[in-house]
């Protein structure tokens, strides 16, 4: 598409100024800005930007929450040719400090005092930082620092410019083109620096738009806004798609009202990972199990008919007149109600990504009614890479080559793609987008998959992270850590696994429970916990997640490739996996690597035999405050299959 963010946001300015562009939720109350009134807005933030120094091609960090205010800034930096960076609202001050010297940033918009704390912490290492602005001024009133100023300064300031600069802002935005750098995303780092990854207006606007023609969009869907801003998916649902589209993006309240708020919008176009699809599923079962036993046995009688046949209906296959009648009739009592209190019944498209999605997990919201499907993509790609069309969804695939995508597989397994929405390049990093992009435009996606006999691909696991078993009785057995992780996270009571056996003679992992769920189980059987690390240690949990292991084991001895992969051994770790404790990314991505070896001694523990192991571990909790957790965890042994035992069990 051969235009700008700033140019499709004036033409629906200019089309439609009355029309709602953003929501926002303050106070219990939706607040609307219209196309008209965000126009304004840009102009004068564009405005009171190039009054405070900023320069075509610079960059600007942008860190907060979605609000309608951090998005007219990300604009009016665009419109000026200015580079917005943003950065993860929920990252330490310490993790701010490599982008913001990588791109040498000078100007900062955040959110909060939250947010304005981290970038003052961290100035003394970062001198060039000299203006930040915030949002919301709440508890930042007796704060004096150099170069410290409110939004609304801002605004009031670029009005003032705009009085004797009156054709600056039109004259800039006039410059842009559309092979413009328009904005910078910062990857996860799950090994070593993040890296900054360059995208143009047409690179993401083009991928964009491409996901407009799959799934019809138009101006009239509504759309939740409620994951990370700097996040490639989070941009594309709601900045790129929203722009190129024109229809309603909201804004929760906070991370605590966004169910509630999910229920009142009732959004028409909705995106989430497994790991929120998952959490809505598993606090609808909870409430089940708490419910009188006549709603408990109704609920049951009709999912058991969903599982039978919704999914068939969702994917247009023929349904017999008595199922399709009974369905209707559960529509009414059940699955209705439930999309409604899932926030989900006005849903005409649904996707998730990140992660593989249990096939259990994915046919239960399609047989509901919840027309859920997946997606691959990745911050270099512009997310589009393959969309699963409508009836054609599957737990198994990704999905086909979106338009204007082709994709081919190395000798090694590796899948290339090829796409108008890859990369420019990445930031002040001449070797990493050389070992990326080939001479002739391939990019290197790191993933292992293949195509299906119907064109769908499937994806195994990270290809640097596919491993060989070395030794025992699975000698040369492929390992894929991340299928069996996944395998693992299909359970309602496991919240993250890690999986090792590279150049070992078995496999073994360690687990997280899932707090709410396994503490629901808990408290309906009268076994006490005082915490997180007690839960994790009892013995019935043990048994629970063993269960849970031991059907992973049978699924996968079915598997000619995987077999070897079954678990021997496992541990259920004493603390829960923290992106603060830098085991995860921000995005919820296990760092195998610095795992590994933060916890080498739990790891030997496992492969030597040993029945337990003392463990003390340092921790940082969410008001900054350091501490330490320790714990004797106990190592179970569990039963693997031979393919044939696995077979005649599944019979």
């Amino acid at each position: 598409m051969q235009t700008t963010f700033v140019r499709l946001m004036l033409d629906h300015a200019a089309k439609r100024p009355a029309a709602p562009a953003l929501r926002e939720k303050e106070y219990g109350i939706w607040q609307t800005t219209t196309w008209g009134q965000l126009a304004e807005r840009v102009r004068d933030l564009a405005c009171g930007l190039a009054a405070a120094g900023l320069q075509r091609g610079q960059h600007v960090v942008v860190i907060g929450d979605n609000r309608p205010r951090l998005t007219a800034a990300v604009l009016a930096a665009q419109a000026l040719g200015a580079v917005p960076v943003p950065l993860y609202q929920d990252a330490v001050a310490a993790e701010f400090v490599f982008p913001i010297h990588n791109a040498e940033v000078a100007f900062a918009v955040v959110e909060d005092q939250e947010q304005v704390d981290k970038l003052l912490e961290i100035r003394p290492q970062c001198p060039q930082l000299a203006r930040i602005w915030y949002d919301d001024p709440r508890g930042l009133r007796n704060y004096d620092e150099p170069g410290l100023a409110s939004l609304d300064s801002l605004l009031e300031a670029g009005r003032r410019h705009a009085q004797t600069h009156p054709r600056l802002f039109d004259e800039e935005v006039a410059r842009g083109q559309a092979g413009d750098v328009a904005a910078m995303f910062f990857t996860s780092g799950t090994t070593g620096n993040p890296k900054g990854v360059v995208h143009t207006h047409f690179s993401l606007l083009d991928r964009a738009t491409a996901g407009k023609t799959f799934d019809r969009l138009t101006e009239n869907e509504e759309v939740l806004a409620y994951l990370p801003p700097a996040w490639i998916g989070q941009n594309i649902f709601s900045f790129a798609q929203w722009l190129a589209c024109g229809y309603i993006v909201n804004c929760p309240e906070s991370a605590a009202t966004v169910s509630i708020d999910l229920k009142e919008i009732g959004p028409t176009y909705y995106f989430a990972p497994p790991r929120i699809f998952e959490g809505m599923l598993t606090s609808v079962m909870i409430r089940m199990e708490d419910a009188a036993a006549p709603k408990r046995a109704l609920f049951h009688h009709f999912m058991g008919l969903a599982r039978r046949v919704g999914t068939a209906l969702m994917d247009g296959q023929p349904v017999g007149p008595w199922d399709r009648l009974r369905y209707q009739l559960g529509n009414l009592l059940i699955y209705g109600p439930l999309r409604n209190t899932l926030g989900l019944s006005r849903v005409r498209v649904a996707y998730t990504a990140g992660e593989a999605i249990g096939p259990d997990l994915f046919s239960f919201y399609r047989s509901i009614g919840v027309n859920l499907k997946q997606l691959y993509g990745s911050t270099e790609t512009a997310v589009f890479v393959c969309l699963q069309p409508d009836h054609e969804a599957k737990a198994d695939t990704v999905g086909v080559p979106v338009e204007g995508v082709q994709i081919k597989l190395s000798e090694s397994g590796e899948l290339l793609v090829k796409s108008p929405g890859l990369l420019k390049e990445y930031y002040k990093n001449p070797a990493a987008t050389a070992e990326a992009l080939t001479s002739d435009g391939w990019f290197h996606t790191g993933d292992a998959g293949f195509l299906d006999a119907g064109g769908h691909l499937k994806i195994i696991d990270r290809a640097k992270d596919v491993g060989r078993l070395m030794g025992g009785a699975c000698d040369g057995a492929m390992f894929a850590p991340k299928y069996v992780e996944n395998k693992l996270k299909f359970f309602p009571h496991i919240k993250e696994a890690v999986a090792f056996g590279d150049k070992r003679d078995k496999v073994c992992a360690f687990i997280n429970i899932d707090f709410e769920a396994v503490g629901n189980w808990a408290e309906r059987r009268n076994l006490p916990y005082a915490g997180y690390t007690d839960l994790a240690g009892k013995p019935e949990v043990y048994a629970l997640i063993a269960d849970c292991v031991e059907q992973v084991n049978a699924d996968l001895a079915r598997d000619e490739l995987l077999a070897g992969s079954q678990i021997h051994r496992f541990l259920i770790l004493h603390k829960e996996l923290d992106a603060d404790d830098g085991e995860m990314t921000r995005t919820r991505k296990v760092k195998r690597g610095y795992i590994h070896d933060k916890y080498q001694v739990l790891v030997d523990a496992l492969y030597e035999g040993r029945a337990e192991q003392f463990i003390e571990t340092a921790v940082k909790f969410e008001d900054g405050r350091s501490g330490s957790i320790s714990a004797t965890l106990k190592i179970q042994d569990v039963k693997t299959f031979p393919a044939t035992v696995a077979a005649r069990r599944a019979a």
